[in-house]
């Protein structure tokens, strides 16, 4: 028993002790958690940029796939893009800056890097890697300063420092041609700049501070609106390559008439070819034929199907048979011997029979029935004096 109650003791104090250090190592506090993306910015990753664009008297609009461009006095900023991906897309955009539209291209803008050097002048140079970790150690937060190039400093423009976030630290960029406006890292590299193509420009940004979340940190919102020169009254369009939704819903998007009406014309067809529970018309009711007609029906049929020649068969073989009965010898006579008995028996003209007997398929129209009732009768007046020979007999 004393045992039993050293063991719960030393449990007992072992969960105190526990709970203490707990109690002691440990405190409640409040983080503020930012809430998810709602509503249309949760799809629209320019939401905030065109509510900026808007308040400052903007016209703004988003797209993934462009169809026709604004006028060549608009603004378009390009993000999650891909340069190189289709040739004629990207043609028509170089068109459309050098009559005189303003493109901006943030780093997010992938693909196609040597036709953008040699379009633009302006390429993506990475760092040298012992460089990008020391600026990685000096830099503990995500934003940088970046400060405007004495050009503009002498132009005498508003803002001459930024502070930019979402920057990337493993790159650079270089030009060889003159920029009208030029940000630099504490390191005198160049992390966004603008150079004039045509009659347009084309301005770069090393960072992606234009996205919902992005653009409310640092000096993002400013910078947004210096690399798009935007005044009231512009035109901006933001175009993205990034994910939509399934093939399903973008064809229906695009064709759901013609999605439609071909639905209704398969259910059609399945309604047309499927099996039906019934007849589609009343059974006639059941009738039984005749003699007569079973008889005309089969001849019309053996008509139809062989031109007759089957019934013609048919009446000589019953005829050769009539004839082998009562005439002796006859399956051995010569034809002109068997047609000259049988004329002599039935009283039909020789010539007729002959040429029934001898050319029994008839080549006109009409003359198979003839041919069938003169050799019916034939064999028919054979088989009466038969029958009265045999009736003669006995008789006597």
């Amino acid at each position: 028993m004393n045992g039993k109650w050293l063991a719960w003791a030393a449990v007992v104090v072992f969960a105190a002790t526990g709970v203490a250090w707990i109690a002691r190592n440990t405190y409640w506090d409040e983080v503020r958690v930012p809430q998810l993306l709602q509503g249309e910015a949760a799809t629209n990753p320019f939401y905030a940029a065109s509510h900026l664009a808007r308040s400052l008297g903007a016209r703004a609009r988003w797209q993934r796939v462009p169809g026709a461009l604004p006028g060549p006095r608009a603004v378009i900023v390009l993000s999650n893009w891909n340069w190189g991906l289709v040739d004629s897309r990207r043609d028509r955009m170089q068109r459309w800056v050098e009559a005189g539209g303003r493109l901006v291209l943030d780093r997010t803008v992938e693909g196609g890097q040597r036709e953008l050097q040699m379009w633009s002048g302006v390429s993506r140079v990475p760092r040298d890697g012992e460089a990008t970790r020391a600026g990685n150690m000096r830099n503990g937060v995500e934003c940088v300063i970046l400060d405007a190039d004495s050009s503009v400093r002498a132009a005498g423009k508003a803002r001459t420092q930024y502070q930019v976030c979402n920057h990337d630290r493993a790159s650079d960029l270089r030009t060889s041609r003159h920029a009208s406006w030029v940000l630099r890292d504490s390191g005198a590299a160049i992390q966004a700049l603008r150079v004039p193509k045509g009659l347009g420009s084309i301005t770069l940004v090393n960072a992606a501070p234009f996205g919902n979340l992005a653009l409310l940190r640092g000096d993002d919102a400013r910078l947004f609106v210096a690399a798009t020169q935007l005044r009231a009254g512009d035109e901006l369009w933001f175009l993205a390559d990034t994910q939509g939704g399934s093939l399903l819903s973008l064809i229906w998007q695009v064709g759901a008439p013609v999605i439609g009406l071909a639905v209704v014309l398969i259910a059609l067809w399945l309604w047309r070819a499927g099996t039906r529970f019934g007849p589609p018309l009343a059974p006639a009711p059941a009738a039984r034929r005749s003699v007569a007609e079973q008889i005309r029906g089969t001849g019309q049929f053996t008509v139809r199907v062989g031109g007759g020649k089957a019934l013609l068969d048919a009446q000589m073989r019953a005829l050769r048979e009539m004839s082998e009965r009562r005439i002796p010898g006859y399956s051995h006579m010569p034809v002109p011997e068997r047609v000259a008995a049988l004329a002599r028996l039935s009283g039909v003209d020789p010539g007729i029979l002959s040429e029934a007997m001898t050319d029994p398929w008839p080549r006109r129209r009409g003359a198979l029935r003839e041919t069938l009732l003169l050799l019916e009768s034939v064999r028919r007046a054979i088989d009466k004096q038969r029958k009265s020979g045999e009736g003669s007999s006995d008789a006597d």
